[in-house]
């Protein structure tokens, strides 16, 4: 093997272009740069224009826009008006910062600037610049208070980088870049072009909230519910109308910046659980405002990864806002207490839900009892109970319903002040027991064992890991001695078993117990079975959605049913148009 000659340093041009291949890897590495440069300018307008089989971009924006002296040094290398010491590194508060874009796109392409600054007086100039990132025609240019960056001839000397993604895949990439910036930055009126026709328009709104139903086809914002506390907002899809096939839409930002972070993003997903269909995953946006003592971008060159600390209790805030977002109303620490011990009736035999009317009027009168107690509480402390969430949230579900039929033993038709709801009874119970069997999953022990055969060890494994007592019992047999609560008195509970040693895990027994043992569609109940369901099924955590992700209630609105009868109301009459 020959020797490989004197070590030595590399020049500066070597230099350079090495960190610009990092910084700038792509047509749309070279848009996120703009972009990240228009929004630290605090731009509200911002003009995107990709030429992708000629390498060009444009981005002009309407922010604060350079003077000359600051346009001569733009592109020089880890120049920038955002960080001077060492201190300014660890408390970042710009997107970018290490002065490298606009140098490393000089590097790699040819670059124009036309800037104006804000001031009345100011004049607008056009600079070219080298491949060293050094001006080479400075001009006046006519142009509106903000920035204009023109980069052509991308990659023209780095020709592998040309044919490894595609015009397509490209534009892809660009768009997906929009996306998140847009969440992150509603604020801002977007406008794209693609070779020189309009591509696509993005308006601003308060929150991004109301720019997801533009980013998604059939979301409408009454689909998404957010949450907002300091430092964090919340936007998601609610689970019983709006979900994705692949968890491209599980999206976290920090400080208005699309960031990967594996905790976080699993702590969203975790959130749902049970709520979605399964192979199915949740539309959220989380975006954490955090101090700048507290990140470390310096990372990763396209700042997409970032060292977070206390990063343990952010995962618990986020928790707490899902849930905040995925149940109807807050329940006392009382009422919470109620919920665990009346809800636990699981069904009985053959899956009827054959309640006694005095158990009935029971029940009834607890849940009143603990109603009022709760108001009684407020007036104590001086302050009014919340109201629920149908009335704060739009697209929530509906607070207060009222049994009034049943639909083909299956659907109870419920009335609510704002209209009625079609609530399919098996679903909803089948929710209600699942969270009474996640509270309390016990197990008791048989009179006489259950005896199954040709058990697997893998089925064997399963039914010890949920907690059921199982011996051998001869050859190929197995003797069962407890089993859960709600199966001891069913007349198929060896089917159950059988079932229960096929799941997964714990959960996926809880899921299978709960739907064996919920009230079967086709059973005729009475007003006030309905009604003590309803209320059960209110209590709940997640109640849009039963643990298979089926959605549980269907909402008609009284203003959509006075249009389908094209009714219109007057002070004192109703008249037909």
């Amino acid at each position: 093997m020959q020797p490989r000659g004197q070590i030595q340093p590399l020049t500066q041009e070597v230099v350079h272009l090495m960190a610009a291949g990092e910084v700038i890897d792509s047509l749309c590495g070279v848009v996120r740069e703009l972009v990240e440069n228009a929004l630290d300018a605090d731009a509200t307008r911002i003009s995107i224009s990709v030429w992708p089989n000629r390498w060009q971009v444009r981005v002009a924006d309407n922010g604060c826009g350079m003077p000359l002296s600051n346009l001569s040094q733009a592109a020089v290398a880890h120049a920038t008006s955002k960080i001077s010491t060492p201190f300014d590194l660890l408390n970042i508060q710009s997107l970018g910062f290490r002065g490298e874009a606009l140098h490393s796109i000089a590097q790699l392409a040819q670059l124009e600037v036309r800037s104006r600054a804000q001031a009345v007086d100011a004049s607008g100039y056009q600079v070219c610049y080298d491949h060293s990132g050094l001006p080479s025609q400075v001009s006046e240019a006519a142009i509106a208070p903000g920035t204009v960056v023109t980069v052509r001839h991308l990659f023209e000397n780095w020709p592998a980088r040309r044919q490894v993604p595609t015009a397509d895949s490209q534009l892809k990439a660009v768009v997906a870049l929009i996306h998140q910036l847009v969440l992150c930055h509603p604020q801002v009126n977007w406008q794209l072009e693609k070779d020189g026709s309009p591509w696509f328009s993005l308006w601003p709104g308060p929150t991004a909230k109301t720019l997801i139903p533009q980013l998604l086809r059939n979301v409408y914002d009454t689909d998404i519910d957010e949450y907002a506390a300091e430092g964090l907002y919340l936007a998601i899809g609610l689970p019983d109308r709006c979900h994705r096939r692949r968890p491209d839409w599980v999206r976290v930002a920090i400080n208005g910046r699309p960031v990967a972070v594996d905790e976080l993003t699993q702590t969203l997903m975790s959130g749902f659980r049970r709520t979605i269909p399964r192979d199915r995953y949740p539309i959220c946006f989380l975006h954490l405002s955090l101090p700048p003592a507290q990140l470390d971008w310096n990372r990763h060159p396209a700042k997409s990864e970032i060292y977070v600390q206390g990063l343990e209790q952010i995962c618990a805030q986020v928790t707490h806002a899902l849930e905040k977002l995925l149940k109807i109303d807050d329940l006392s620490e009382g009422a919470q207490i109620h919920r665990a011990s009346v809800l636990i009736k699981a069904a009985e035999a053959e899956g009827e839900y054959a309640v006694s009317r005095q158990i009935q009027a029971e029940m009834l009168a607890k849940e009143s009892d603990a109603k009022e107690s709760d108001a009684e509480q407020a007036l104590v402390h001086g302050h009014v109970p919340p109201q629920s969430l149908s009335d704060t949230l739009p697209g929530s579900l509906p607070g207060d319903l009222t049994a009034i039929a049943q639909v083909k033993d299956t659907y109870i038709l419920a009335e609510h002040a704002g209209g009625v709801c079609l609530i399919e009874q098996h679903i909803a119970h089948e929710r209600v027991l699942f969270e009474q069997l996640q509270q309390r999953w016990q197990m008791v022990p048989l009179a006489s064992p259950i005896v199954l055969k040709d058990l697997s060890q893998m089925q064997v494994e399963r039914l010890d890991e949920v907690g059921i007592v199982i011996a051998p019992f001869g050859e190929n047999l197995w003797a069962i001695r407890s089993i859960p609560e709600p199966l001891y008195d069913r007349g198929d509970r060896t089917e159950a078993l059988i079932e229960l040693s096929l799941g997964a895990n714990l959960e996926a027994a809880l899921v299978a117990t709960a739907c064996r043992t919920a009230i079967r569609n086709g059973t005729s109940l009475t007003l006030a079975e309905m009604q003590t369901l309803i209320n059960q099924w209110q209590r709940t955590q997640k109640p849009r959605t039963c643990p298979h992700g089926r959605p549980i209630c269907l909402t008609l609105k009284e203003s959509s049913l006075a249009k389908y009868f094209r009714r219109s109301w007057v002070i004192g009459k109703s008249h037909g148009i």
